[in-house]
């Protein structure tokens, strides 16, 4: 670390060195599936990053977790074309199901789910994602269907 780096009190980083606490929370997240109290402050003390700043930036973005997730993330779309088509309908099954709120992660760390935006496959309303896989003009029936196979095999198999 150069001792002679210029900080930028009022923008809170070294001067040439903007902009790049946003990929640092993201790698954090990436290598522990959410953001530790131990990874801000390795960011803090690598990077001369204020606590406070880091944890500012880390809660504003949605993208950032500070609680473990499930092997398995579902995704349910609320965008215009899902909620149109049923998407309450689809998050409440989810909810039933895995006997788990949106935005929580089941006992057994398996599945978390959460509640969306807009995931862009607006043709087949509604929709849910879990991890990479989609799954789309979907019924409550189909979506507990979908997760006993997640349960029982695994994505590969679930996916076809």
């Amino acid at each position: 670390m150069d001792l002679h780096r210029k900080y930028d009190f009022k923008n809170h980083h070294f001067a040439g060195e903007e902009g790049r606490l946003i990929p640092l929370l993201q790698q954090a997240q990436a290598m522990d599936g959410y953001i530790t109290r131990d990874r801000i402050h390795e960011i803090h003390k690598n990077s001369g990053i204020p606590l406070t700043h880091i944890y500012g930036v880390a809660t504003f973005y949605s993208q950032f977790r500070f609680k473990p997730v499930g092997k398995y993330m579902i995704r349910v779309c609320h965008g215009t074309a899902c909620h149109v088509s049923g998407a309450k309908d689809i998050t409440e099954a989810c909810q039933d199901h895995l006997a788990i709120p949106s935005g929580e992660t089941t006992a057994d760390r398996l599945f978390t789910l959460e509640t969306v935006a807009c995931l862009g496959c607006c043709s087949l309303a509604p929709v849910i994602m879990i991890n990479n896989d989609t799954f789309g003009n979907l019924s409550p029936k189909d979506v507990k269907k979908i997760i006993n196979r997640y349960k029982k095999e695994g994505p590969k198999e679930a996916a076809q």
